[in-house]
């Protein structure tokens, strides 16, 4: 009888022992979520961050016409909403991830319990939600087994807020506007960007399955590596199979679309490539500025690359693509010119320089290399740096054909780059101030500076109707008035001058009695500085600073011959202002600014002011015109002239002005219709570096083609709506604009010429 009842003592003792230790875990496990959500063990979000939870959205650029064209960001992530989610793409999710995700509440106990028992073979039974906190509050997590499950507590505690703050709806948007797909695309939108060049509400059954199948390992299942095409293609076919048996699509269909095979049109998203790279990087340079003079409402400062902005500009895509293609298209011919020109020429590209000036423009470039930076870094000597340059290494460089891969010493790369003609290229709307196109250069990715808004380059020509427009306004002079082209002396002290000046034409001729129509539309110089002689060099500078010209401009008479150095951007909105009937608007760029929540923080106003009445305009104007219809960029009616032909055939009223530096260093063309004006600048990075030629290197040649083909594409698209109408003509006009001219004779048995050289040289 002792023996048994030592036996149940002892059974006792073992259930005091066990309900001991239950007790004493249930209320471990109960503590550990007590202090997980006291925040014992690091920060819970709070109900404001679940409210607004930290996702790093990126800033996006958009055009006038509604298309996303550039972003800022650190992660590449555009929120989506559920309503923009196909519906195959969220059943597709939820038969895959969490198959009970409408019946739990953030945790799913059967799966759960269903882990614990098989050690998590079969998955760690995370639902939607679940995930979804921890993508969103200490992602993957740490790899320490104990860490690991208070992190796995806190998931289970944020779910459950997650589940109470939220809809189903909304987590699933969240959720997905989370993911990082890999190659740049954070979120369903980027993703479907990036890799189908499509909206999400776009995708098809097959491709939102492809998307569904990453998310198990976005890298390892990742559609653009080739090599796993067939491990990608079975996860896809996976998920069709889930979304079969959770009654998404029917068995028939899954087996259409098993056969069908991947598709991508992989288009990765970066700051250097895409649309609009120069003028996205002078854009993002203003909101550098933007963001410290307007500030959140609790005074701390917007991040433009975690704030989710929306920055509406007014450039309008398809504009921006006809531009980007006019330069090209152009560009690609002109270069090759320039380097059958070059070839075996001394010190190619350069010209009529000193072996001193040549070894300090290619000592300068060195320095300026990524190459020299990084190896300065390293503690090399300059000795060392200097040296490496002629040790050939592999490299890619740029082609109009693609990136090519070659093997080249680095100086060989930097005389070869310095070969290459550069551009800048502007279009605005002239009522309202708003940039519709912005070309930089010919590619952001290996030529960064922006030939638009930083580059002033000498402008020749283009800036005598500033000259003309001061002589109309002050000497009641009009485009039918007379004046002598002849030989002409500005003598030693007059307007300060240091010596004589006689101007001479570019083609050596001198015409006789011409009109200023005539003069200008012929680029005659002897005019020119006839003209400034009478009005003087300070009115014509106070004439361009009223113009928006803010560039410095010597108070000397050669600015008469256009020797004065001044952006793209500024040429192009001081010359807008004659098309606006003598109002000048300040070019912009900026519709309005949005935050994440749609609400408008800025809506710039343009600034405008009177400059010159609407007489003295429409005078410019029809000055203007004469260049294009009998002068040096005639054949943009006529066709002709040039190292290749374009056919134009503009029958509607142009006002155009062709110029070309001296040297041929610079080739200018600003072309004008009554809702658009467009500047185009083209040259080399330097200026020693040019075409021999004034045939290939004036502005007839180098530019207006560029501007030519811009035009043709925006007039055949009926959208953009591109004036072909006269320009306004003021009401009483009281200078006379209309001049008669003899009828002239054609010799219908001469043999046809090339159009003459008459672009001015600049001093």
């Amino acid at each position: 009888m002792a023996t048994k009842k030592a036996v149940t003592n002892d059974y006792s003792e073992y259930k005091r022992k066990f309900w001991q230790l239950f007790m004493y875990g249930f209320l471990g496990i109960i503590l550990l979520f007590l202090f997980a959500s006291w925040g014992f063990f690091g920060k819970m979000p709070s109900f404001d961050d679940l409210e607004n939870p930290d996702s790093n959205v990126a800033t996006e650029i958009i055009s006038s016409d509604g298309v996303v064209i550039g972003k800022f960001y650190k992660e590449n992530r555009t929120p989506v909403k559920y309503h923009e989610l196909p519906q195959h793409l969220v059943k597709g999710l939820v038969a895959t991830e969490d198959e009970r995700f409408y019946e739990h509440s953030g945790i799913d106990a059967k799966g759960t319990l269903r882990a614990v028992v098989r050690l998590g073979r079969d998955g760690g039974a995370s639902t939607l939600t679940q995930q979804l906190a921890k993508n969103l509050f200490h992602g993957e997590g740490s790899k320490f087994i104990l860490f690991r499950v208070i992190q796995k507590v806190k998931e289970w505690i944020i779910a459950i807020r997650l589940e109470r703050q939220y809809t189903k709806q909304e987590i699933i948007a969240l959720y997905l506007n989370q993911v990082d797909f890999v190659n740049g695309a954070v979120g369903i939108r980027s993703a479907a960007k990036i890799y189908m060049n499509k909206e999400p509400k776009d995708l098809t059954i097959e491709e939102s399955a492809l998307f569904i199948g990453m998310l198990k390992n976005p890298s390892l299942y990742n559609p653009n590596r080739k090599k796993r095409a067939k491990l990608v293609l079975d996860r896809r076919n996976t998920v069709l199979g889930q979304m079969v048996k959770n009654g998404v699509i029917t068995e028939s269909k899954k087996e259409e679309l098993k056969k069908l095979p991947i598709k991508l049109d992989f288009k990765p998203e970066s700051h250097s490539e895409g649309s609009a790279t120069y003028f996205r990087e002078y854009l993002r340079d203003y909101m550098k500025k933007w963001v410290k003079d307007h500030l959140k409402p609790d005074g701390t400062e917007y991040d433009l690359y975690r704030d989710g902005l929306k920055i509406y500009t007014t450039i309008d895509s398809k504009m921006q693509q006809y531009a980007e293609e006019a330069v090209t298209e152009h560009l690609k011919n002109l270069q090759k010119e320039f380097f059958i020109n070059a070839k075996d020429k001394e010190n190619a590209p350069f010209v009529d320089i000193t072996p001193e000036q040549t070894q300090q423009i290619m000592m300068q470039a060195m320095k300026n290399s990524e190459r020299w930076r990084k190896m300065d870094l390293n503690g090399k000597t300059e000795e060392e740096i200097i040296k490496s340059f002629d040790v050939a290494a592999k490299m890619k460089i740029f082609t109009y054909e693609g990136e090519k891969d070659t093997i080249m010493k680095p100086k060989d790369s930097i005389i070869y780059y310095k070969h290459m003609l550069q551009t800048g290229m502007m279009a605005m709307e002239p009522r309202n101030g708003h940039i519709k196109a912005w070309v930089g250069g010919v590619n952001y990715k290996y030529f960064q500076y922006d030939h638009v808004g930083q580059g002033a380059r000498q402008v020749g020509s283009t800036f005598k109707p500033f000259l003309y427009a001061t002589a109309i306004e002050q000497l009641g002079m009009s485009p039918c008035d007379s004046i002598i082209d002849s030989y002409f002396t500005m003598p030693k002290g007059k307007w300060g001058i240091d010596a004589d000046w006689s101007p001479k034409n570019s083609d050596g001729n001198y015409r006789g009695t011409i009109t200023l129509q005539k003069a200008l539309a012929n680029s005659v110089n002897t005019v020119s500085a006839k003209l400034i002689d009478r009005v003087g060099p300070k009115a014509v500078v106070d004439m361009a600073k009223e113009l928006g010209v803010t560039s410095d401009i010597p108070e000397q008479p050669s600015i008469a011959l256009g020797a004065v150095d001044i952006t793209v951007e500024q040429m192009v909105g001081a010359m807008s202002t004659f098309a606006n009937q003598g109002v000048y608007v300040k070019p912009t760029f900026i519709i309005k600014i949005e935050d994440k929540n749609g609400v408008i923080i800025d809506q710039p106003v343009p600034f405008t002011k009177d400059v010159v009445n609407k007489d003295v305009a429409y005078a410019v104007v029809k000055l203007m015109e004469g260049v294009t219809s009998s002068g040096t960029g005639a054949r943009l009616k006529y066709g002709g002239g040039g190292f290749i032909q374009y056919d134009y055939s503009f029958g509607n009223p142009i006002a155009g002005k062709t110029g070309t530096s001296q040297n041929n260093s610079d080739g200018w063309f600003i072309g004008m219709v009554p809702n658009l004006a467009t500047g185009v600048w083209v040259g080399n990075e330097d200026r020693a570096a040019h075409f021999r030629a004034t045939r290939l290197g004036q502005g007839a040649t180098m530019a207006l083609p560029i501007w030519g083909i811009f035009m043709k594409k925006c007039y055949a698209d009926s959208d953009l709506d591109v004036s072909k109408e006269p320009f306004e003509k003021p009401e009483d006009l009281q200078i006379k604009v209309d001049c008669w001219t003899p009828k002239k004779v054609v010799d219908t048995t001469a043999v046809p010429t090339d159009e003459p050289d008459m672009d001015e040289f600049g001093l």
